[in-house]
């Protein structure tokens, strides 16, 4: 039988920073044939570096370029992609290295670092413009074949996947109605949240906040997400939320598929 392929997506807050700790250990014992990294706030040259650590993968990276040290996204695959794009090609969202996509020959691989609404809300009416065009990346990109897109949706769509839901709603970047309205759009273009779609009542988070030592409590967020084009949904075999691993303040989440 048709062994599934295993994609992992970690916010690593720093892939300088979780090199040190477990990250090698926790990546190897996964076993994944495709890894999906955001938040590497490194350059490209260092990223590569860092990633290098790994045998039998091919490295693609992304970073910012307005701002040094801050955000970034990167791919590990064992499978070398058709090809491999940096950003939307949308200038005002091109500048902090928060999309790499990878081609293969029956779908496109999207890694996204959706950003944050910012303190008190400050870049929410930016965020909503990069939910949107996002969306019209993503549907782009489903006329030519299937996407599977994953990474930090910087979003808990609904009340089940954050510990407090009243009290951040409309208050939280995060949990506010235009990010969740942003997220519902962008399902709508075709794709469903996999986890919640073979999960739909598990109470599983993949965010903690640092400053509140949220983890040891268990008050998170489950904002990491893989989407599947519906037109790949029978091939899930299944979807993952790694608490185990250590490292970063959010844990790698996984997915298995049949592709």
């Amino acid at each position: 039988m048709e062994k599934p392929q295993h994609f992992v997506s970690w916010n690593v807050n720093g892939i300088r920073a979780i090199i040190k700790k477990d990250f090698v250990q926790s990546i190897t014992s996964l076993k994944p044939d495709i890894v999906c990294l955001q938040e590497t706030k490194a350059n490209e040259e260092q990223t590569l570096e860092a990633l290098g650590t790994f045998e039998g993968y091919h490295s693609y990276s992304n970073y910012s370029k307005s701002r040094k040290g801050y955000s970034g996204t990167a791919i590990m695959t064992k499978t070398e992609p058709i090809n491999v794009t940096m950003d939307m090609g949308v200038e005002e969202f091109d500048q902090e290295g928060r999309v790499v996509t990878a081609e293969f020959s029956t779908f496109f691989l999207v890694n996204v670092y959706t950003c944050n609404s910012g303190s008190g809300l400050s870049r929410l009416a930016y965020r909503e413009r990069w939910d949107e065009e996002f969306n019209f990346y993503i549907r782009w990109l489903m006329k030519r074949k299937p996407v599977i897109t994953c990474g930090d949706f910087n979003v808990a769509h609904q009340e089940i996947d954050l510990a407090r839901p009243k009290e951040n709603y409309n208050k939280t970047s995060g949990y506010t109605q235009t990010e969740i309205d942003g997220f519902t759009k962008l399902l709508d273009t075709g794709l469903i949240d996999s986890f919640r779609h073979l999960y739909p009542e598990t109470v599983k988070y993949s965010y903690w906040d640092y400053v509140t030592n949220s983890r040891e409590k268990n008050v998170g967020w489950r904002i990491d997400h893989f989407l599947v084009d519906n037109r790949l949904k029978n091939l899930i075999t299944d979807a993952l939320i790694y608490n185990q691993c250590y490292g970063s303040d959010h844990c790698p989440v996984g997915l298995e598929i049949k592709i």
